[in-house]
Formats: C-alpha cells, structure tokens, sequence
C-alpha cells in the first residue's frame, strides 16, 4: 500500500468519524449553552442540571439518526473490505 492510500483511507476514516458524530455533539453542545443561559440568567448554580436534558435529547438524537449513523459505518467498512485485495499490488 502506498502513502497516497493510506492518506485516502485515513481521510475518509475522519470524514466518516465527523459525520457519525455532528449529531450528538451538536445537541449535545446546544442543550449544554442553553441550560448555561438559564443557570447564569436565574443565578442557579447545580451542576448536574444540565445531565438529565443532554441524557434525553442525546437518546433522542440516537433514535433519529442512528439507523443513518449505522448505515454509514457499514457502508465505510464494506469500502475498506472491498480495498483489502488491492492493498498489497
């Protein structure tokens, strides 16, 4: 396998990486801003306020976007299977 391979293979592994999770640390990152608002606006200041919402909306996320999440593993590792008999020419 040349350099130039390993980098493609290493760049999709990124992007594929990225993808899977802007999701979760999307809302992740939202949900954590706004209860920081609201904690900083109403001077209420517990630290685990923000776990029970991230919690939920991180296990909704998973519902909606973890049939696309999965089928894109697959689709990536199915790529990566179909290069193996190419690697070592």
């Amino acid at each position: 396998m040349d350099t130039a391979g390993v980098i493609d293979l290493a760049q999709k592994a990124l992007l594929v990486t990225m993808l899977i999770s802007l999701p979760l640390l999307g809302v992740a990152l939202g949900v954590g801003l706004l209860v920081g608002i609201f904690q900083a606006a109403t001077s209420i200041n517990e630290m685990t306020l923000s776990f029970i919402p991230k919690l939920v909306l991180i296990g909704v996320t998973l519902a909606i976007f973890g049939g696309w999440q999965i089928n894109t593993m697959v689709e990536f590792t199915r790529s990566v299977f179909e290069r193996i008999p190419t690697l070592f020419n």
